[in-house]
């Protein structure tokens, strides 16, 4: 321990998974923190776990997996034994179907039936004979692959759901980067010839996550429990607290500026200042302000927002996945998570389940703008037109929204995000980023802790490492094949470049 950590104080913005971490490390370190959080109700940010009534739901669904030993030893030093270990199952729905997730090319067309299959095949012929030439886009790129009929029921529909973009505007690149497993030619291969030996390592498919940890009372449980040991040891979370404005001086921040719920406004010093604040936000509460290309490259940062409908269901067992994806054109969800099926200590009821009904879109969507009942109206509708329950059985309802739920990646935001990067390295260097949006990277929960571990450990002065080469692709392939370089690939899509052609 530098023998000047006792003047140092560190100030972080944020009570989420960065900025707790942040916190609880450098108190190992003898540095004093103040966490400021805006919600004055939860912390965790989007790995909060929401309640009504007893039920407890996650904002989205949080596997506890990491390939990093030093996160999993965290996740065990702070919630031991509450930390249990789950069964790993999640498929896609389609026309009252269940399909293997990932996709398992002979699963496939054996649920679609020998009708839609014989026109699958049908299509994927035609589209090898009259391939798009140059491919530009996702669509086109996926057509060539499996034809139009495959690429209509297990790519359009979810993908244009949870980027809120056309597959035409997608970029062909990122359909390369990320769809695998769906070989037809090999299906007919399997099915015409017999076997043969492996005998290549990488012919051998092994499954990444066939099971994950999750606390017992969901990922809210773990940030909890951090919040309470850092009251105990006298560095209590400030919640309600809003981050108005980030003053600077002489090449150093020097004060953060914050409102309480009551309109109080007051200053907090410290000597190092973290933020895991969406960057936009963050650069425009600078003052004096950056320079207006910094301000415009902020600005121009965009992220897709999120709300869950989640529904308490009076039936004991619904479906045995933790999650499914719906690809069900005619309805606007997403994806459904069963947090029963998660841990049975979700819900207080055990002949009831709870599920979270996860609608994609932008804050200024007619679907974000809905009230509570209409979302609850919507999401029951929906949960009885996929034939999951009887509307009967619906007994209760609740909605989350969670704004900034992912950071876009757009063709110019790394030249964005690097010019904001460069002047804030230059003029405010006690300025630390980190976590999923405090450094705009599409960052699962391991990731961001890691991120915030290193900012942590420099301020501390015992390390010197870059919290920006922590791996950015945030969710592990599903399978990857021994001796395939595992990408860890949550690539997030690019719309086609304007100079190219949509064909």
């Amino acid at each position: 321990m530098n023998n000047h950590n006792s003047f140092r104080h560190a100030v972080v913005m944020g009570a989420g998974p960065a900025g707790l971490t942040t916190a609880y490390e450098l108190s190992k370190h003898g540095i004093g923190a103040t966490v400021l959080e805006k919600d004055p109700e939860y912390v965790g940010g989007i790995a909060r776990t929401a309640q009504h009534n007893g039920y407890r739901f996650d904002i989205g669904g949080h596997r506890f997996f990491s390939k990093n030993l030093e996160v999993e030893d965290l996740w065990t030093e702070i919630l031991g034994d509450e930390m249990l270990t789950c069964n790993r199952l999640s498929r896609i729905y389609y026309r009252g179907k269940y399909f293997d997730y990932p996709l398992k090319a002979t699963n496939a067309l054996l649920s679609l039936g020998p009708v839609e299959t014989v026109r699958c095949m049908a299509s994927y012929a035609w589209a090898k004979l009259t391939p798009v030439r140059e491919p530009r886009n996702l669509e086109d790129w996926v057509r060539n692959q499996f034809g139009e009929r495959l690429f209509q029921i297990f790519f359009k529909t979810y993908t244009e759901k949870v980027w809120g973009i056309s597959t035409s505007e997608l970029s062909a690149d990122w359909a390369a980067q990320r769809i695998k497993g769906l070989d037809l030619t090999q299906v007919l291969k399997n099915a015409l010839l017999p076997p043969r030996e492996l005998k290549e390592r990488g012919e051998v498919i092994k499954t990444l996550i066939d099971e994950f940890r999750y606390p017992r009372f969901g990922p809210g449980q773990l940030w909890e429990t951090v919040r309470d040991l850092m009251a105990e040891r006298g560095q209590p979370v400030q919640m309600g607290q809003t981050v108005e404005r980030i003053r600077h001086e002489n090449g150093r921040v020097v004060s953060v500026e914050v409102r309480d719920q009551a309109g109080s406004v007051r200053q907090v010093r410290g000597s190092d200042f973290v933020s895991s604040l969406p960057v936009r936000e963050l650069v425009l509460k600078l003052d004096p302000a950056p320079p207006r290309a910094v301000l415009a490259a902020a600005r121009s940062l965009s992220y897709r927002d999120f709300l869950s409908v989640v529904l308490m269901i009076r039936r004991r067992e619904l479906f045995p996945d933790n999650w499914i994806y719906i690809h069900e054109p005619g309805v606007q969800v997403g994806r459904i998570q069963n947090f029963k099926n998660w841990s049975r200590w979700m819900v207080p009821d055990e002949e009831t389940t709870c599920l979270g009904l996860e609608y994609f879109c932008f804050e200024d969507d007619q679907l974000w703008k809905s009230t509570d009942e209409e979302l609850i109206a919507l999401g029951t509708r929906e949960v009885v037109q996929l034939g999951m329950c009887e509307r009967a059985e619906i007994f209760d309802g609740a909605v989350v929204r969670q704004r900034k739920a992912y950071p876009v990646y757009d063709d110019v935001y790394l030249d964005h995000l690097g010019t904001i990067r460069q002047w804030l390295d230059a003029n405010v260097p006690n300025l630390h980023l980190c976590g999923r949006n405090g450094m705009h990277k599409y960052n699962n929960q391991d990731h961001s802790m890691l991120t915030a571990l290193l900012v942590a450990r420099n301020i501390a002065g015992v390390t010197k490492l870059d919290p920006w080469k922590v791996n950015a692709d945030a969710e592990y392939h599903e399978e990857v094949r021994d001796g395939e370089q595992d990408l860890s690939g949550r690539q997030m899509p690019s719309r086609v470049r304007e100079e190219e052609p949509v064909a």
